[in-house]
């Protein structure tokens, strides 16, 4: 892992109080210290997609806590922890040495020194990993790694767009700017299974219904990402292509582009 911003996360005594201070605290989200962008919301609605391209144009650091998980969730599979006994995985959890690089040119995440960001894409992760995010302690743990990585992103790039479950809500409440990215269910599952297969015809979409509709009413059982809490945008992306919904994140953050001669205006 060659990215600046990659950190080895593990919960221990170094992951202390300040570190939480510093992701979450004060009204600009990072303790005083720069700017975090927190944006959570279903599958399929292009959370990440859109995420990783807002954090290239502000130059911030790029968190995706979704690969967190499911890196957890390969490592479990390979090391064969039982995912039924609550309490053997989350000692596992706690102790797993997970690497996550924050490019958001080439965002990498790994496990013990193995680059696992192509592998986690498996169906075989994507069909276990709400098995392992439910598990409360397992998500206590991931969510005291995020806040770390957040104030790692903020020293280095003085900017971090972070997204997934509980972003908004637990892992950065006093972000900047939080957002809840929504979508129709129809266009997630277009979305997705043109993602994934090249294909949006009805048959393709069938298919992919257990990855997005199945697997967020098992998450929701432990996180809220279907309404907006309170000071969290809701952003409708069913009727946007992919540049109009980075377009109107950016205006969320920044503000409308300037006119010409403004003062206005977010950075290139």
């Amino acid at each position: 892992m060659t990215d600046p911003t990659s950190a080895m996360v593990h919960r221990d005594n170094e992951m202390d109080s300040s570190s939480d201070r510093d992701a979450g605290g004060g009204a600009d989200g990072g303790g005083g210290g720069g700017l975090v962008v927190a944006i959570d919301g279903p599958s399929g609605t292009g959370k990440s997609s859109v995420s990783r391209a807002v954090a290239q144009r502000l130059h911030a650091a790029y968190l995706d806590t979704g690969a967190m998980y499911r890196a957890l969730t390969w490592a479990v599979l390979r090391d064969g922890v039982d995912i039924g006994d609550p309490d053997e995985l989350a000692r596992y959890a706690a102790a797993a040495p997970l690497e996550v690089g924050m490019d958001p040119g080439a965002p990498t995440i790994g496990v013990g020194g193995v680059d696992v960001s192509r592998a986690i894409r498996e169906d075989r992760i994507t069909e276990a990993v709400s098995r392992v995010a439910t598990n409360l302690a397992v998500r206590a743990d991931q969510c005291a790694r995020q806040r770390a990585l957040i104030a790692a992103g903020l020293r280095s790039h003085g900017a971090v767009v972070a997204e997934g479950r509980d972003i908004t809500t637990v892992v950065a409440p006093d972000a900047r700017v939080r957002i809840l990215l929504t979508a129709s269910e129809e266009a997630r599952l277009t979305r997705r299974a043109r993602q994934l297969t090249g294909r949006s015809d009805e048959a393709a979409r069938t298919a992919q219904r257990y990855k997005v509709v199945n697997r967020d009413a098992l998450d929701s059982t432990v996180s809220q990402f279907t309404t907006a809490a309170d000071g969290v945008v809701t952003l409708d992306s069913s009727e946007l292509t992919f540049e109009q919904s980075v377009t109107a994140v950016l205006e969320l953050v920044c503000g409308p582009p300037s006119d010409p001669g403004g003062t206005s205006g977010r950075p290139g």
